[in-house]
């Protein structure tokens, strides 16, 4: 969404009206307002958005209270980038507690009834599908949380996966998506340093925003998490690379992104908090690969030894 102006609900209820004042803030939290100042609440300025404020607003002069609704082109002390960021923070939060049930289903594996984990995988689906529909700005959290989703759901069939020739992906420009972590980085490093050593590295939220680019790490890719492999671990898989050095490199970006303890290695752990870090601050995605390349030469150069 490129949302050009935003919609601002002001509204206010008499204090005795406890019950409806839950309703109200439940009705903003379902339909993916963020909150700006006590009782002033910020969306997108997009028709539906603008039909929902608007059922809302009524509400709550039917409530006995009142309720005022603005277009606004600008906020001030709020960049575009600030509001944006205060709706993907809100997202996150959600998506960081829907990717921990996930995890836990996971590690439960067949341990569970059948009826039961359908149900419950179900649940977590329904749960997904509706955090996207209010994640107005594509979180990058979506991203990780849908490919979870994919794990959970299991393999629909057995395919055999054909070892590729590095040779004929060479000179290519790889896409990935914005706000590299550690699975993206290492990656990147991984395709740099032993598949195209002239890639080029473009980010984009969508595979479909730069078509004639190679995508990884990206929903339905190629070269992204299958099975219980991270993005690394498939690419280490599809280029048959047998480095020991990059094998254990990539026993810890697999903890390290997918957070199971399967290899119980800690190292890239540091590495991915180093990663986000960069990113709150702002350093551009090309920066955050540059510093990131730095980190895994050194980290490979150690495990050569």
């Amino acid at each position: 969404m490129k949302a050009t102006s935003w919609l601002l609900l002001l509204y206010s209820l008499p204090t005795s009206h406890n019950t409806e004042r839950v309703a109200v803030w439940r009705r903003l939290k379902k339909m993916g307002a963020v909150q700006i100042k006590t009782s002033t609440y910020l969306l997108p300025d997009e028709p539906a958005q603008y039909e929902q404020f608007q059922w809302l607003a009524q509400q709550i002069r039917d409530y006995g209270g009142d309720s005022t609704l603005v277009r606004a082109q600008e906020i001030e002390g709020l960049t575009k980038e600030k509001v944006i960021s205060l709706f993907n923070a809100a997202r996150d939060k959600a998506y960081v507690d829907l990717k921990k049930a996930l995890q836990d289903f996971i590690s439960r594996g067949r341990k569970s009834d059948a009826e039961f984990a359908a149900a419950e995988l179900s649940r977590l689906t329904k749960q997904f599908r509706e955090l996207r529909q209010i994640d107005f700005f594509d979180s990058p959290r979506g991203h990780d949380v849908a490919m979870l989703l994919r794990r959970a759901e299991g393999p629909k069939r057995r395919t055999i996966v054909r070892t590729l020739d590095a040779k004929e992906y060479r000179g290519k420009a790889w896409l990935t998506r914005p706000r590299p972590e550690i699975d993206r980085v290492g990656s990147a490093w991984l395709i740099s340093k032993f598949v195209d050593p002239k890639a080029k590295f473009v980010f984009a939220p969508t595979a479909q925003s730069v078509p004639e680019a190679i995508p990884f790490d990206m929903l339905d890719a190629e070269f992204s998490h299958h099975g219980n492999n991270c993005t690394f671990e498939t690419l280490i898989k599809r280029f048959a690379i047998s480095d020991k050095a990059v094998a254990k490199i990539g026993e810890m970006i697999h903890d390290a992104d997918l957070d199971d303890a399967r290899f119980q290695r800690v190292e890239c752990i540091g590495i991915d908090r180093v990663l986000k870090g960069w990113a709150r601050e702002g350093v551009p995605d090309e920066e955050i690969l540059r510093r990131g390349f730095g980190c895994f030469d050194a980290l490979y150069a150690f495990l050569q030894r």
